[in-house]
């Protein structure tokens, strides 16, 4: 089946066309054969693919990174020298929430390490570290 007539259709009218069709197809043999081609490529969502998977990984990874990056930028703006090693958790850091935490500390920030200061709210690893 050629699906290349739906790539430049809007998402809503594409994931109406592929429910439309996967609910008539039913489970005959062409059905079964449109959930097989489908199913590596997604054209809605939650259907938990590798493709879609693959994708929203990056998306996530790509969040963090320009987080991190933000922080790094706001840090040096204000001339605060960031040692190697702080450089790295930072960058290494892919919990969104502690870097949303991290970037709001380094809009007040003196030195790098008033990143990590102690915080109620966010729960330390046993090394004590955030």
């Amino acid at each position: 089946m050629n699906t290349s007539e739906l790539h430049p259709t809007d998402p809503g009218t594409a994931g109406y066309f592929v429910e439309f069709l996967d609910v008539n197809l039913g489970r005959t043999p062409a059905g079964d054969k449109w959930r097989k081609d489908m199913s590596f490529v997604s054209y809605f969502p939650g259907r938990g693919t590798v493709r879609e998977t693959a994708y929203l990984e990056g998306k996530l990874e790509g969040q963090a990174e320009d987080r991190a990056s933000l922080i790094l930028r706001v840090l040096e703006k204000h001339g605060i020298p960031v040692p190697d090693s702080t450089r790295e958790r930072i960058t290494s850091c892919a919990d969104l929430d502690i870097l949303a935490l991290w970037f709001d500390r380094s809009l007040t920030a003196t030195a790098a390490e008033d990143l990590f200061a102690e915080d109620p709210e966010v729960p330390s690893s046993p090394s004590g570290e955030v």
